[in-house]
């Protein structure tokens, strides 16, 4: 394993050795009670004012109180508490709001949602808008300030850095609301900013030991004096009566240690000047590795220790598992947030969507040092070059570069695009192509000398323009003359040679090296659906449906549901012959390519689908006749709602019947299967380039992208196979897809490389 360069230091800190030294000691030798009066007592209620002390240093807060809590969390909460307690004993303003800022973290919106709904304040929480630097709008504070009970800001953005003007919002709350609590969360400005608490009017500012290389649950809530201060845990009296439960005495440990390094003249963190210098080399490396990279924050503004970037192409997702494989740590916006696909931080700022959707949050503290900078600088060239092998980037080097043959898919959210790259010949076909992976489709034909004789749709589009005139235009160089002209889904007018399928049906065929494409009708989710079939080989006529290897549906079949037929050129009676001519066309191991995947599963076939979809069953046993398929596709089809502004849905998800827990051990049970000698087949699914950066000598590498186009050999396996990635996700994804396709034998590492 290589070792770790943890750049996610917003989401929390390692704790320093000299911090996990002081916490030790106060383990084992100053355990001591602060309550108690006995000798070892006194010593912990002497180190815990002393450290109460420090921290005013360090906040430049001479005055006020000191409270310690388990984190900045539980310092919101008291803040929030005690702002509204004393409103309800004050008049009441019309309308009145409790404003926050729109980048705040939620632990603010949500606790003041909470809490003024257990007061029974019926106040709006509402956000105080920002500029695309994420600056608070002051007219808009102004505005609304004399109506609010309570403000809250914070100091420093955890996913952009961007650091507030407290001095102009301290003048514009005091100007219209003199008296207003507001609460300043100093999270992530705890050695990065200078702090002068005791020349502002801030009443309320929390702070987490965590995000400063101290032990998670220890922070401290400093109060303004005089300010109201309601007590959210009663018991002993701890904390003169405010915070009452025994001290975290070795957290408080941790945090004098945190604080005397802090207020060291020369101590071991950055200064200021430095670490202006170490971002300016994070963003030179970043912008020579990824030159189309755009940040999503000013740097005027912004502390330097964050970097917030895209880089157009890539999914956020894509570029954690590249730094992963690389052995750098990184995240994709808010940790507190991992759950969601974009940053609401950025949507506030008024980035555009792709931005927000696939940020990069680089975060660094001011411990680093220059020879952890040089390895890092190092490993990000060492990860783009890898990126540069499997044509995702621009080298402008000849180096050797990773093989695209066979099937590739291709994900955008539930949309999917697929190429298929005939071994022999490199000539290739693009079937349903999506804007946003044009210019890497582009790249990666070029990049691989590939030659494109065919983009394809498989149905035209209810909402936008098929993205294959552009890909068309753009690769025209590449495509052989005789396929330029082409019909409204991409089909070369030049293609009029038939093929005949197993029912004496004739088709449209062009050839792919060895391979056959045919073009068949499928009207019925559009009346211009057509069923794109790839032949194993170029055998006779008639093909059999055991010689159908592909077949690219479109929207017809979905994996757990059928397409909808409510759109204005939909035909819901043809669909359901259209149903039938596919039930006979096809075998049953026949990889059905869908145009949408919304349940994960990659692929499908009409054995997984007539197991687990009644309807569809039902129509190719022509148990149901043609009225009664209308009927209840149109039942399905009104469970569809289609919100405005939103991609559309082409399937109403009806439920397959996959189990939810998927065969899975961890990699402990897994080194005790290599020492029995246990055999089995070891799957490593991620990225070619990601396997190249972390290699696993003993597993073959089949990208999860490249999954189905393997399926039939996998079938003829006889060892148990054993997936893997790099934390589990993607091989569980790959695991229930294959056993929904009816492999056996089907385990995956649950934690990936992560927990190994």
């Amino acid at each position: 394993m290589q070792t770790e360069l943890y750049l996610d230091c917003n989401a929390t800190t390692p704790v320093l050795p000299a911090i996990a030294e002081a916490v030790m000691t106060a383990l084992s030798l100053e355990f001591g009670n602060p309550s108690s009066s006995h000798m070892t007592g006194v010593r912990a209620k002497a180190r815990m004012e002393h450290t109460r002390s420090l921290a005013r240093q360090v906040m430049g807060a001479s005055s006020g109180q000191v409270i310690f809590t388990s984190g900045a969390t539980e310092g919101i909460q008291m803040a929030v508490i005690s702002a509204l307690q004393a409103a309800k004993h004050q008049p009441m303003p019309e309308q009145p709001l409790l404003l926050y800022g729109a980048t705040e973290h939620k632990a603010v919106p949500n606790t003041l949602t909470h809490w003024a709904q257990l007061f029974e304040i019926k106040a709006e929480v509402r956000a105080i808008p920002v500029d695309q630097r994420g600056r608070l709008d002051l007219d808009f504070l102004a505005e609304h300030a004399g109506r609010a009970l309570m403000i809250c800001t914070m100091a420093v953005n955890n996913e952009t850095g961007c650091y507030q003007d407290l001095k102009a919002i301290e003048a514009t709350i005091r100007a219209h609301n003199p008296s207003v609590p507001w609460m300043v969360d100093c999270v992530q400005a705890l050695g990065k900013l200078e702090l002068e608490l005791a020349n502002t009017s801030i009443d309320y500012a929390p702070f987490s030991g965590h995000k400063l290389y101290a032990p998670k649950g220890i922070g401290w809530l400093y109060v303004r004096k005089g300010q109201p201060l309601t007590p959210v845990i009663a018991g002993g009296g701890q904390e003169s009566g405010q915070r009452s439960g025994t001290e975290n005495g070795t957290g408080i440990a941790a945090l004098q240690a945190l604080f005397e390094m802090m207020l060291q003249p020369d101590g071991p963190l950055a200064s200021h000047t430095l670490q202006l210098g170490y971002r300016q080399r994070l963003i030179d490396t970043l912008q020579r590795a990824f030159p189309t990279l755009v940040f999503n924050q000013d740097h005027a503004v912004s502390v330097p220790t964050t970097l917030n970037f895209s880089v157009p192409g890539f999914s956020s997702k894509e570029l954690m598992d590249l730094f992963d494989a690389a052995g750098i740590r990184v995240s994709s916006g808010s940790a507190c947030s991992s759950k969601v696909t974009r940053s609401f931080v950025l949507d506030a700022m008024g980035l555009p969507a792709w931005q927000s959707e696939s940020a990069i949050r680089l975060s660094f503290g001011p411990a680093l040092q220059a020879d952890e900078l040089d390895t890092i600088c190092q490993r990000i060239n060492t990860a783009v070059a890898a990126l540069a092998t499997s044509c995702l980037l621009d080298s402008g080097t000849d180096e050797d570069k990773f093989g695209l043959k066979g099937l590739i898919q291709f994900k955008v959210e539930g949309s999917c695009c697929w190429l298929y790259v005939d071994p022999a010949t490199d000539h290739c076909v693009v079937i349903d192509p999506l804007d946003s992976l044009n210019e890497r489709l582009e790249r990666l034909i070029r990049c691989q000398d590939l030659t494109p004789i065919a983009i394809l749709d498989t149905h035209g589009h209810a909402d936008h323009a098929s993205s294959g005139t552009a890909l068309r235009a753009a690769l025209l160089d590449q495509i052989p003359a005789q396929y330029h002209a082409v019909d409204s889904l991409g089909w070369p007018q030049a293609a009029t040679e038939k093929h005949t399928l197993h029912d004496h049906s004739q088709h449209p065929t062009l050839t792919l090296g060895q391979r056959r494409v045919l073009r068949a009708p499928l009207p019925g989710h559009t009346d211009d659906s057509v069923a794109l079939l790839l032949t194993r080989d170029q055998s006779a006529s008639p093909s059999t449906p055991e010689n159908i290897e592909f077949a690219f549906c479109g929207d017809t079949i979905l994996a757990g549901t059928l397409g909808r037929t409510n759109f204005s050129n939909s035909q819901p009676a043809a669909l359901y012959h259209s149903l039938q001519r596919l039930h006979r066309w096809l075998g049953p191991d026949t990889l059905l390519c869908p145009a949408h995947d919304y349940q994960h599963r990659l692929a499908t076939s009409l054995a997984a689908e007539l197991r687990l979809n009644g309807l569809l069953a039902q129509v190719c046993q022509h148990t149901l006749s043609q009225d009664a398929f209308v009927t209840a596709k149109a039942e399905l089809d009104a469970q569809l709602t289609d919100r405005p502004g939103t991609e559309l849905l082409c399937g109403a998800f009806q439920g397959d019947g996959t189990p939810s827990q998927a065969n899975e051990i961890d990699h402990l049970e897994l080194e005790h299967w290599r020492a029995q000698g246990k055999t089995m087949t070891l799957l490593d699914i991620r990225e070619p380039h990601e396997f190249a950066l972390s290699p696993e000598p003993e597993a073959i590498n089949i990208p999860l992208s490249r999954l189905m186009d393997r399926v039939a050999e996998l079938r003829q396996l006889r060892k148990p196979l054993v997936l893997i990635c790099r934390s589990g996700s993607r091989s569980l994804l790959a695991s229930q897809s294959l056993r929904r396709l009816g492999l056996d034998g089907i385990t995956h590492v649950a934690g990936g490389y992560a927990l190994s």
